[in-house]
């Protein structure tokens, strides 16, 4: 499981929808794997706007990595031009464009290179655990987690 998909998760119990803190997900007994993959600047660029900084500060934190405290920002020009340019421009020109090539590289490391392969993913508010396996995390729950609190009699 990529830590980039920890910026889209939240708990899946009902009663945490509305909870601040049940986003993000808290990785527990974490074990890590690294793998190469192509640098690739254009992918960041396009889904740093779409990621919750303050999910991935919390995230990486917890895994023993660092990251700027505050989001980087892609220059307007490249954003704006990207789609025109993207066939003319080599990527260097990408990564100069944001103003710092190592912190991209950092978070292509995190978010791109980076799987949690076996652990647990744990809510901040119910506190209930998703098991990773294989790189997979399990969202299934159990039935009484999965169904809305039926009124009683006595409730109405």
């Amino acid at each position: 499981m990529k830590i980039l998909t920890t910026s889209f998760l939240t708990c899946a119990v009902k009663a945490c929808k509305s909870s601040p803190l049940s986003f993000p997900l808290h990785y527990k007994d974490a074990e890590l794997e690294q793998s190469d993959i192509a640098y690739n600047p254009e992918f960041l660029i396009n889904i740093l706007p779409r990621i919750d900084w303050d999910a991935v500060k919390t995230t990486a934190r917890e895994l023993g990595f660092q990251v700027p405290e505050i989001k980087p920002e892609p220059t307007n020009p490249l954003t704006t031009l990207f789609a025109e340019q993207s066939q003319s421009q080599p990527a260097s020109h990408v990564s100069e464009a944001t103003g710092n090539d190592k912190t991209l590289r950092d978070l292509h490391t995190l978010l791109l290179e980076t799987e949690v392969m076996e652990g647990k993913l744990v809510c901040g508010n119910c506190g209930h655990e998703y098991k990773i396996k294989e790189g997979i995390a399990n969202f299934l729950l159990p039935s009484h987690l999965d169904s809305p609190k039926e009124c009683s009699s006595e409730d109405a």
